[in-house]
């Protein structure tokens, strides 16, 4: 590793530990061979679900050495923002949950076109204009701790959710959690797509408002506190996040629910001014081989377009055109969310919804 690499992973490593203002953290991935070039990759994404893909990756290109930076979701579209509006060099390849960032990203002429037999073979309503590229099969889930939720209770559907916390108020009374979509980006994508697949769901706000649902940002601070049975259910988590946690041996169970389940596909895409776009192309061609989405499925997000129901999930599996599954289509149509007399519009009406008391 070069010597100002060391130095940019120390300082970024001093500045997360010292409280300082920056988000973002560098990790290196040396070749395991002699290293013949650098792959640059800027990312929302959790470093242990993209590690096991990088380093397999790595075994198929030994000479390449990987530079990886992860952001918030803001962060990073901030920079891109800035970094394509001033014609600046970007990343060789970009990542990120935020498929509405990245639409916007690609609508302002940000991305470049490129499209192989691996592109080819993801589903339409995950890529767009083969210059955004849905690589995972992410669906929100209903997450439960198995230890202390009666059989019984366990919601299968929305419908099951709303009902229960109307029925059982001094079981669940402040032991329900869900993201707080003024603080979390994918909160708010998966309440916004809520809205337009049931009229269920002002029921279950209105349900979250009544049992004083617990909000927070972040899907990891979620699941600790369901293990923990500080929380007893949390609804619309990531769904890769929880069966990592699962598979770790946390007591939790994990529904897809039955009327439907909101699917994402966390993006990638290559900058219009990318430095090295020919490598960015050859990791997104891995990603989306058979090879890739089998180590995605193995090690990194569980879930993948190959294999929607692993083992141990609650759910229905009729086959993906049955309907259940509701997948949020990768185009123009994420503009939306982020209009910002939308944006107004939709927060102040969720949070009326579930104002308590």
């Amino acid at each position: 590793m070069r010597l100002s690499s060391r130095l940019a992973v120390a300082a970024l490593l001093f500045l997360g530990l010292s409280g300082g203002a920056t988000a973002k953290e560098n990790t290196w991935f040396p070749a395991v061979g002699p290293e013949t070039a650098v792959l640059t990759i800027h990312a929302v994404a959790d470093l242990s679900a993209i590690g096991p893909m990088i380093r397999d990756f790595q075994k198929t290109q030994p000479g390449i050495s990987v530079d990886f930076t992860d952001y918030l979701t803001n962060e990073l579209y901030d920079l891109l923002a800035n970094q394509c509006a001033k014609g600046e060099k970007m990343a060789d390849i970009v990542i990120s949950s935020s498929v509405d960032h990245i639409a916007k990203l690609a609508n302002d002429g940000c991305a470049q076109s490129y499209f192989s037999p691996n592109t080819g073979r993801i589903p339409d309503w995950a890529k767009w204009r083969d210059e955004v590229f849905g690589f995972t099969f992410e669906p929100a889930v209903i997450v439960y701790n198995r230890d202390l939720v009666a059989p019984a209770d366990i919601p299968r559907t929305h419908h099951d959710l709303a009902e229960l916390l109307r029925a059982k108020p001094e079981i669940y009374d402040g032991k329900v959690g869900t993201y707080d979509i003024e603080q979390s980006g994918i909160g708010y994508l998966f309440a916004f797509f809520d809205t337009q697949q049931s009229n269920i769901f002002g029921r279950l706000l209105e349900s979250f408002g009544r049992s004083r649902a617990v909000l927070r940002c972040c899907t990891g601070e979620l699941l600790a506190r369901i293990e923990k049975g500080e929380l007893l259910i949390g609804y619309n988590l990531i769904g890769s996040y929880a069966y990592g946690r699962y598979k770790e041996g946390a007591p939790i169970g994990i529904v897809m629910p039955r009327d439907y389940t909101l699917v994402l596909s966390r993006t990638a895409m290559i900058p219009a001014a990318a430095g090295r776009p020919d490598l960015g192309k050859t990791f997104l061609d891995y990603v989306l081989s058979s090879r890739g989405q089998a180590a995605a499925a193995a090690e990194s997000f569980f879930f993948s377009f190959d294999r929607p129901f692993p083992e141990g999930v609650d759910a229905v599996d009729p086959g993906l055109g049955s309907g259940v599954y509701r997948p949020i289509v990768i185009g123009p149509a994420l503009l939306a969310t982020l209009d910002q007399q939308n944006r107004r519009r939709f927060l102040s009406e969720w949070k009326a919804s579930i104002e308590r008391d």
